[in-house]
């Protein structure tokens, strides 16, 4: 029979826990969530597990990277799911803090990241974005201590982000990037996509399609601004409302001119109907 996971709460529960787990020089592994669970964030727990002893999920709606017209309060909630999932694949340790422990009165300290945080692309369109991302994954580095933590690589830029501020800030962390995880139809998974109305899931794989059809044009050779102009031009058509379809160095987001600049990444942030998708793949 699978070991419920322990479930912490209050600093000090936490802090206890992972003294127990931790007792014999076990290696923690953290993957954060906000959850509402999906296959992405199993591949991230599984990948934890192949790397680490021991195996901490945070789950936790983090109300300072949504800007005041953005869906905090409808952001789906999903906690006896996430607890079955998490129970499924024998993660040791959940800690579900609520708002008053992360950001209790008085709490005065931001984190303000700049390098990838600063790329054009994200904080072009969510400015406050980065800044709260950056401050809660700090805390939580800090509060659970684990050895690695892990990421997905849909959310490209704020891997980035948080692979530097670990590193920028001597943090002992190890930020481990997992592969973006996908429906049949090319759709990133996200839990987002339960916004999407039938019609507007049907529609949705286009932006993975229009990725793959524009590095494919980059690496036959097509001119690079051509391409990204015209997978534009496709992802409107569909009916989105685009943001960006970008080329950027895959290490530093700097824009790049043709692939010889570097490993690059193919990146679309793009609004159907009220839902906003992100996608990005390597050119």
């Amino acid at each position: 029979m699978t070991r419920s996971p322990i479930i912490a709460r209050s600093l000090s529960s936490l802090h206890r826990a992972r003294t127990e787990l931790c007792k014999r020089n076990s290696k923690l592994a953290l993957v954060p969530t906000m959850g509402a669970l999906h296959d992405g964030h199993v591949s991230l727990v599984r990948l934890a597990k192949r790397r680490a002893q021991k195996v901490a999920v945070s789950i936790f709606v983090n109300p300072t990277q949504f800007a005041a017209h953005e869906d905090l309060g409808s952001y789906p909630r999903t906690w006896k799911e996430d607890l079955a999932r998490l129970k499924a694949e024998g993660v040791d340790l959940i800690w579900n803090p609520d708002v008053k422990t992360m950001y209790p009165d008085g709490f005065a300290t931001r984190v303000a990241p700049e390098g990838p945080a600063l790329a054009g692309l994200e904080d072009k369109f969510r400015p406050h974005f980065f800044g709260g991302v950056a401050t809660v994954v700090a805390k939580l580095f800090t509060q659970v201590r684990p050895d690695m933590a892990l990421f997905g690589e849909k959310d490209f830029q704020q891997l980035k982000v948080v692979t530097r501020m670990a590193r920028d800030l001597d943090l002992g962390v190890k930020v481990i990037g997992g592969a973006i995880i996908r429906e049949r139809d090319g759709l990133a998974m996200s839990s987002r996509n339960v916004y999407l109305s039938p019609a507007q899931r049907s529609t949705a794989p286009v932006l993975f399609r229009t990725l793959k059809d524009t590095a494919k044009r980059m690496r036959d050779g097509d001119n690079f601004k051509a391409a990204l102009s015209d997978g534009a031009d496709l992802i409107r058509q569909a009916g989105f409302a685009l943001d960006y379809l970008e080329a950027r160095h895959a290490e530093t987001l700097a824009p790049i001119a043709s692939l010889n600049d570097g490993p690059v990444r193919l990146l679309v942030a793009a609004k159907i109907g009220t839902t906003r998708l992100i996608d990005n793949i390597k050119a």
